[in-house]
């Protein structure tokens, strides 16, 4: 038996169309778009079986605009009128059943505005569209902000400037970076330029030379843009890369070893542009807990890093500093050794806590980490108290 669309039924599948079409037809005009559904009215039969419902829908109906009517002459209930099918005619229709008529209405007045202040090419439609949905997002002042921008990087080169020195009220490092997509795209269209030619803002890392024969003019503790990092003149042969900044902080002297902040997830996009990196031993030194296995796992899929302190023993050693985790990562990490995976099912097990890297005793912690860098660092020896 067909089911007799309800009006709930059709409004979900015209938000659908809305959510689907509006930034074509917010480009591309929306004046011609229809909507057109059959409704499944109930033939006699269905009717009878259940009088009441087939009122009751048909009642339903009566009120929308759009539904169409036919006339049924039923031998045993006589001539009943009945909806046969919806037909909504332009976007401004459709949206407004949907309950999107406002949404709808905001898009298309800005993509309105910007085709108007920047041009109807096909690649300003087609930036729009694909950008439909941050445009539509913006607040009021973020969308002046955006005029701006687009407009003076219209009429002026960017070449050797910083985010921070164009000339627009409100722009700064933070907001171009949030909106850099649609700001880009944007610029090209109407520049014809393949990007924006501002300077990005350098990714910092920062790093602790723990080997004094590698302190650059005697510096120990560094923060430095990776193009710099990248081009060392003498380099460790061991990296020890920590999750925590006071981990980072404490730790001594090591020979042949520099110490990296990894500062969790996007590690390995922020070292990936280090290429001397992947000649070194790595090692990875994270919290022993779900989200520090998901971090090397992450870190892996760039170097090929050794995890230190994240094994059973470490854990199990220490199991009255565990501190529950408040949103264990869930997923599955295919770089992680069997060993790792091991702990891991462990940790979850145990109702996931969490071991911080920090809460580990400093003499256990050291005396493995700087076994693991005194092993890979060659002719080097442990410093004194080992």
């Amino acid at each position: 038996m067909t089911e007799m669309v309800s009006v709930a039924a059709a409004r979900a599948l015209a938000r659908k169309r809305v959510d689907r079409d509006m930034r074509d037809w917010a480009v591309h005009g929306g004046h011609l778009v229809e909507f057109d559904i059959a409704l499944k009215p109930p033939t006699e039969r269905v009717a009878l079986a259940d009088l009441s419902k087939a009122a009751a829908w048909t009642a339903s109906w009566r009120s929308v605009s759009g539904a169409q009517w036919a006339v049924r002459n039923w031998p045993s209930i006589g001539r009943q009128e009945t909806p046969e099918r919806l037909i909504l005619r332009g976007a401004d229709a459709i949206a407004r059943f949907a309950g999107m008529l406002k949404e709808w209405q905001l898009l298309a007045a800005r993509a309105e505005g910007l085709l108007t202040r920047f041009g109807t090419t096909d690649v300003m439609r087609s930036t729009i569209r694909s950008h439909a949905r941050e445009i539509l997002e913006l607040t009021e002042v973020d969308l002046e902000r955006l005029d701006g921008v687009v407009q003076w990087l219209g009429e002026n080169s960017s070449d050797g400037w910083r985010i921070r020195q164009l000339p627009i009220r409100g722009v700064d490092t933070k907001w171009v970076s949030r909106h850099r997509g649609l700001v880009s795209d944007l610029s090209r269209a109407v520049t014809g330029r393949g990007s924006m030619d501002l300077i990005p803002t350098p990714t910092l890392v920062r790093v602790r030379f723990l080997d004094t024969a590698l302190r650059p003019g005697g510096l120990t503790d560094v923060t430095a843009p990776v193009d710099e990092l990248a081009q060392l003149a003498h380099r460790p042969a061991t990296v020890l890369i920590v999750e925590n900044l006071e981990t980072l902080l404490a730790l001594p002297d090591i020979a042949s070893t520099v110490a990296v902040h990894g500062s969790g997830y996007g590690v390995a996009d922020r070292l990936r542009n280090i290429p001397w990196l992947s000649a070194t031993h790595v090692l990875y030194w994270g919290d022993l807990d779900s989200h520090g296995f998901a971090i090397l796992n992450e870190l892996r899929s760039h170097l090929q890093a050794e995890s230190v302190l994240m094994d059973e023993e470490t854990l199990l050693a220490h199991r009255d500093l565990w501190v529950p985790e408040p949103k264990p990562a869930a997923g599955t990490y295919p770089l992680l050794s069997s060993d790792e995976e091991r702990v891991l099912a462990r940790l979850r097990t145990e109702g996931s806590p969490r071991l911080e890297q920090e809460r580990i005793p400093w003499e256990f912690a050291m005396q493995r980490v700087l076994r693991r860098c005194v092993i890979n660092s060659s002719g080097t020896s442990s410093p004194d108290w080992l």
